[in-house]
C-alpha cells in the first residue's frame, strides 16, 4: 500500500487519532491542558466555536472537581479529535494520555478509558499495547462494537489477518456503521477484492453525515480506492465533493493533487499539496511534494522536501524514544524516506527495526523487500515479497514491485505477468515504478 493510502486508512479506522505526521513537540502544561489556537481556515466556522465551547465546559468541570472521571474521559476524547483535525498530535496525545492515566489509576478496568487508551496506542503505532488494552476492554464489555473495531485494527497491524476478519465480522454484527464498513473495505482490499472494497467504502460514506470529519475521511478513502484502480474521474469527483461538504479539507486537497499528478499537471498538483501541508502538518504531504518537485524539474526543492520529511519523522521517533506518550513509531516511514535520499543503509536499518516489531504485517514485509531490491539484494527481496503477497493483495504498487523482484531473480514469466497486471489495474501508477516496469518489459 502506498504511504498516503495507508495513512488515510489508519486515520479513519482507528476512530479518534492520527497518522504519523504532525510532530509538534511542545507538551501540555498545568493540571488541565489547554487548547492550542487553530491556524488559517480551520480557525473559522462553527466547528471551532463548538469545540472551544465544549472543551471550555469540560475544563471548568475539572477545575471544580479534578476527580470527575466522566469529564476527564470526554476531554481526552476531545483532545484526540482535535489532534486529528489540526495535526498537533504530539501535544494532544500527551494531553489525552495525562487524562486517561488519571482515570485508569483510579479505576484500572474503566471500559471507556481502556478503549480510548487502546485507540491512542494504535495511532502511535504501539500495536501490541493497543491489542492488550482492547482485550482488557473486551473482558469488561464483550458486546461493544467499538471494542471489536480496536481488535480488528490491532490484529491487522500485527499481521494477524484471520483474527482481524473475525473481529470485523463481529463488529458488523453488533454495530454496522461507517467505522464497521470501513474496516470491511480495508480487509477486502488487502485480500485482493478491490470491487468489494469500493462497495464497502461506499456504504461507509452513505452511513455518515455529510460534512462531518469522519464521513469526509471515508469519502477521501473512497476516492483513493478509485485512484488505486485507475478510475481518476471518480476519484476527482469524490475529492471535489468532500471539499464542498468540508472546505479546505487537507486530505481532499491532497487527493486532488494526486489526480493532477496522474494527469502530469505537476504545477497544479504542487499547489494542492502545498495548500494541504500549510493546513495540516502531516509528513505525508511533504513526502508527496518531494516526488512532485522532482517530476516538475525542481531538484533542489525535491531534496529540501525529502530532508524536511525525514526531520519530521526523526522528531517523532526521538519523541517516542524519550516518552512513548508523545511520539509515534515511524521506522517504516523512515525506511521509505531514506530511499528517496538514496541513504540505503539507513533505510535498511529502519526497515529492520519495524520488521522486528511486526514481522507478519504484509506492508512491513513489502518494505523489507523493496529496501533490499533498491540495495541490489534481490534474493533477500524475493523472500520478503513472497511473505508480503500471502493475502493475494491486488494493490498495483505491490504487484509491480513483486514483478520487478521476480524479473531480477530469473522468474521471467511470473515477473512480466505481475507487472502487466499492475499496469492494467492502474495505468496511472507512480511514475518511477511504472517506468521501471515498462522498461524491463520492453527489454524482454
Amino acid at each position: 500500500m502506498s504511504t498516503p493510502r495507508r495513512i488515510l486508512y489508519f486515520l479513519l479506522v482507528v476512530g479518534f487519532a492520527a497518522a504519523v505526521g504532525a510532530l509538534v513537540l511542545s507538551r501540555p502544561r498545568g493540571p488541565v491542558p489547554q487548547l492550542k489556537i487553530r491556524q488559517g481556515a480551520m480557525a473559522t466556522g462553527a466547528e471551532w466555536l463548538n469545540t472551544r465551547k465544549a472543551v471550555g465546559g469540560l475544563q471548568e468541570r475539572l477545575r471544580r472537581n479534578p476527580n470527575d472521571h466522566e469529564a476527564q474521559l470526554q476531554l481526552a476524547q476531545a483532545y484526540m479529535q482535535e489532534g486529528r483535525v489540526t495535526g498537533e498530535h504530539a501535544y494532544y496525545d500527551a494531553a489525552a494520555v495525562q487524562l486517561l492515566d488519571k482515570v485508569l489509576r483510579a479505576d484500572p478496568e474503566n471500559f471507556e478509558a481502556l478503549c480510548c487508551k487502546s485507540s491512542l496506542s494504535l495511532t502511535q503505532h504501539h500495536f501490541s499495547e493497543g491489542l492488550e488494552l482492547a482485550r482488557r476492554a473486551q473482558e469488561q464489555n464483550p458486546h461493544s462494537g467499538f471494542v471489536y473495531g480496536l481488535l480488528c485494527d490491532a490484529n491487522v497491524e500485527l499481521g494477524s489477518y484471520p483474527a482481524a476478519v473475525r473481529a470485523a465480522d463481529r463488529m458488523n454484527q453488533v454495530r454496522p456503521d461507517l467505522t464497521a464498513y470501513s474496516r470491511v473495505s480495508y480487509l477486502r482490499e488487502i485480500h485482493g477484492d478491490l470491487p468489494g472494497a469500493v462497495e464497502a467504502m461506499q456504504m461507509a460514506v452513505r452511513a455518515g453525515v455529510p460534512g462531518m470529519e469522519q464521513t469526509e475521511w471515508a469519502r477521501v478513502m473512497l476516492g483513493h480506492l478509485y485512484e488505486t484502480t485507475g478510475n481518476i474521474p471518480e476519484a476527482e469527483k469524490n475529492y471535489q465533493l468532500s471539499l464542498q461538504y468540508r472546505p479546505s479539507y487537507a486530505y481532499a486537497l491532497a487527493g486532488l493533487g494526486r489526480v493532477e499528478r496522474a494527469q502530469h499537471n505537476y504545477p497544479a498538483a504542487i499547489k494542492h499539496l502545498e495548500k494541504a501541508r500549510n493546513l495540516v502538518a502531516d509528513y505525508a504531504f511533504t513526502d508527496e511534494l518531494t516526488d512532485l518537485y522532482r517530476l516538475n524539474g525542481e531538484p533542489q526543492k525535491a531534496q529540501a522536501a525529502a530532508r524536511a520529511a525525514i526531520r519530521q519523522l526523526d522528531a517523532s521517533a526521538e519523541a517516542a524514544n524519550a516518552d512513548e506518550n508523545v511520539g509515534h513509531y515511524v521506522d517504516r516511514e523512515l525506511a521509505f524516506a531514506y530511499l528517496k535520499t538514496n541513504e540505503l543503509d539507513k533505510a535498511l536499518e529502519h526497515a529492520k527495526i519495524e520488521y522486528q516489531r511486526r514481522p507478519d504485517n504484509i506492508d512491513v514485509c513489502e518494505t523489507m523487500a523493496w529496501v533490499h531490491y533498491k540495495r541490489g539484494e534481490y534474493a533477500k527481496a524475493a523472500q520478503y515479497i513472497q511473505k508480503a503477497r500471502r493475502t493475494n493483495s491486488q494493490n498495483p504498487t505491490q504487484l509491480c514491485r513483486a514483478g520487478l523482484i521476480a524479473l531480477k531473480t530469473g522468474q521471467e514469466t511470473a515477473g512480466q505477468a505481475l507487472i502487466k497486471q499492475a499496469l492494467a489495474i492502474n495505468p496511472y501508477l507512480e511514475a518511477d515504478l511504472a517506468d521501471e516496469g515498462r522498461k524491463l518489459l520492453a527489454a524482454r
